[in-house]
């Protein structure tokens, strides 16, 4: 698998992340700083997902995506929508319960002109636990199975 990177595009308020290659907790501080820079645009009334180039997700990453579905309902009031062509990445974000936070497109995004690398944000090994700590407490809000799934790590993380 190649290194995990996050790219973006903005327009007038309607923003497109795109994750590509392994996108794993090392990438937490920038996915969650990008994300809020992003509720911070006045303009900010749309964001997609774009999966389509992603091949792997971990659970940290994945918190971070329930998150900001969960916020961007809350604050904004609108769904927002994740693109994945890639039949493993579907079936892990269906496990995770996101067919209730996201509206989930089986196909390619429209791929904006001005997509750029969002620079990495160097995070203190605490702030990295306290948002991985967070991201597993979200998914595990999500269902059932997933307070089953990541009841041990997280109380493994709580108590290190």
């Amino acid at each position: 698998m190649s290194e995990g990177r996050v790219l973006a595009a903005s327009h007038e308020g309607a923003y497109v992340i795109r994750f590509e290659g392994d996108v794993r907790l090392t990438l937490c501080t920038t996915i969650d700083d990008y994300f809020e820079h992003m509720y911070e645009d006045p303009e900010f009334f749309s964001v997609w997902v774009d999966l389509c180039d992603a091949e792997g997700l971990d659970s940290t990453t994945l918190g971070l995506l329930a998150k900001l579905a969960l916020t961007v309902k809350e604050r904004f009031g609108f769904q927002p929508t994740i693109y994945s062509c890639n039949a493993g990445i579907n079936r892990l974000v269906r496990s995770m319960g996101f067919q209730r936070l996201f509206e989930l497109r089986e196909q390619v995004c429209a791929n904006p002109d001005d997509v750029t690398v969002v620079p990495t944000v160097p995070g203190s090994e605490q702030a990295v636990k306290d948002k991985i700590i967070e991201a597993h407490r979200v998914l595990m809000g999500l269902n059932p199975t997933n307070r089953a799934r990541f009841k041990d790590l997280l109380a493994a993380l709580e108590g290190g």
